[in-house]
């Protein structure tokens, strides 16, 4: 029966007015991050990969999808709040924190606030004699489990398509050019939360739910013999997740699987202590602080195992490394492939990616390649329908950046600023032209 409640509040979510309109906000807002992705995209890659349409509608029902199963397991494990709660603050919470700086939107962010500011006020209000302080009452073991829960979902939402809409970027490192890839991916997910109702008269009897006898599995502030007798009711809300992060050392495909594993792992341990916080209020607010703290040791780890880690995709005296490739290209065509290295065009060693467009460009319809596969075994691949109108439809990583490269360097700028660079290098570009 709980199954059935979940799927009806996720239903509820997806045909309730007002919160269509709200999905429909969030939407649009997503949907101007993917366009900007698809014109980063189109820019360096000279094709569009993904649509802004077809990368936001993919985040909608992803997200779909992992809203049942984040509201099933928190379902199970009797994760409730009582009605008096202010914890779907968390929500708007996350999305105001993500104006501020992207990765905020996490709820390890806006949970840890919120439970802290909720139980600083419990205390003051009981010391001071203030009940209308302790207006957030909010259940931090609960809480701090529905994070863990959220985080666990968010770490396979990453592994199997954190890699969507990456876009090939540059950095350098001793001297020498390195291509990589920064991944933004976000999922618009539907949450609903179980209330313990006390005003029986105040919700619909379609909307209790019956619950099986050995529920609930985790133990809350709330009482249980006053939790079994309750009448408990699932509230939808909107909540966006999203994972963002930059790899020169992995493919994409490695990296989101081994951030998701992270993620994961994350949201397991979080639970853990989550669940010893029951025990007393130092334990909630060692969780509360726990919450953020590793999430950045997260972000620390990994961009300390990327400056550890050797560069996967670096040109050398050998070849010409293929960062990306376009969908539908000549390139394409041939089986290239991302990380392929290009040691011969036509029969000469190439020494530079400027020389690959020129002979390209000498051969009016027949080009091959000699190529270097990731697994080091030699190949050679070969087109015959070139023209001087067909694009090659590969990304080079340069030995040295050329003069009306569209390279972007890429270290800690926000995606904007990088788009911004690559329009200003494009009208630069016009100007010359």
């Amino acid at each position: 029966m709980i199954l059935l409640y979940t799927l009806k509040s996720i239903a509820f979510a997806l045909t309730e007015p007002y919160l269509i309109i709200i999905l429909a906000v969030l939407a649009l807002v997503l949907y101007r991050k993917n366009k900007q992705i698809t014109v980063m995209q189109k820019m360096i890659i000279g094709e569009r990969v993904n649509s802004p349409f077809e990368l936001t509608m993919s985040q909608i029902v992803i997200g779909i999808f992992a809203g049942v199963v984040i509201t099933t397991i928190m379902s199970y494990l009797g994760i409730v709040f009582d009605e008096s709660s202010s914890v779907d603050l968390v929500f708007l919470a996350s999305i105001i924190f993500m104006f501020f700086n992207p990765r905020f939107i996490c709820f390890s962010y806006s949970g840890a606030v919120l439970g802290f500011l909720s139980l600083t006020m419990a205390i003051l209000s009981s010391k001071f004699n203030l009940p209308n302080l302790n207006f957030l009452k909010i259940d931090v073991v609960a809480l701090m489990s529905m994070v863990a829960v959220i985080h666990f979902v968010e770490g396979i939402l990453i592994i199997f398509d954190g890699k969507t809409g990456s876009i090939p970027v540059f950095t350098s490192k001793g001297g020498s050019i390195i291509g990589g890839f920064a991944l933004r991916r976000y999922w618009i997910v539907p949450v609903a939360i179980f209330f313990m109702i006390h005003d029986k008269s105040a919700i619909a009897s379609s909307w209790q739910v019956s619950l099986p006898g050995w529920w609930p599995i985790v133990k809350t502030s709330i009482p249980f013999n006053i939790l079994k007798n309750a009448v408990l009711t699932l509230m939808p809300f909107y909540a966006v997740v999203g994972y963002n992060s930059v790899t020169f050392t992995k493919s994409v495909k490695e990296k989101s699987r081994i951030s998701g594993v992270i993620v994961m792992l994350y949201g397991i341990i979080l639970f853990g202590i989550a669940q010893l916080a029951v025990l007393n209020v130092v334990l909630k607010f060692f969780v509360v602080i726990f919450a953020p703290l590793a999430h950045e040791g997260i972000i620390i780890l990994q961009r300390y195992l990327e400056n550890r880690g050797a560069p996967k995709y670096i040109s050398s005296s050998e070849g010409i490394m293929v960062l990306a490739v376009a969908p539908n290209s000549p390139a394409s065509e041939m089986g290239i492939k991302t990380g392929d290295l290009l040691v011969e065009v036509n029969g000469e060693k190439i020494e530079s990616e400027d020389r690959i467009t020129e002979i390209v460009k000498e051969y009016s319809n027949f080009i091959w390649f000699k190529v270097k596969n990731v697994s080091g075994a030699l190949e050679q691949v070969s087109y015959n329908k070139m023209n001087k109108d067909k694009r090659l439809g590969i990304v080079f990583v340069p030995r040295k950046v050329p003069k009306d490269s569209m390279v972007v360097k890429f270290d800690k700028s926000r995606f904007s600023q990088m788009l911004n660079d690559m329009k200003n290098k494009d009208k630069d570009k016009d100007k010359d032209d």
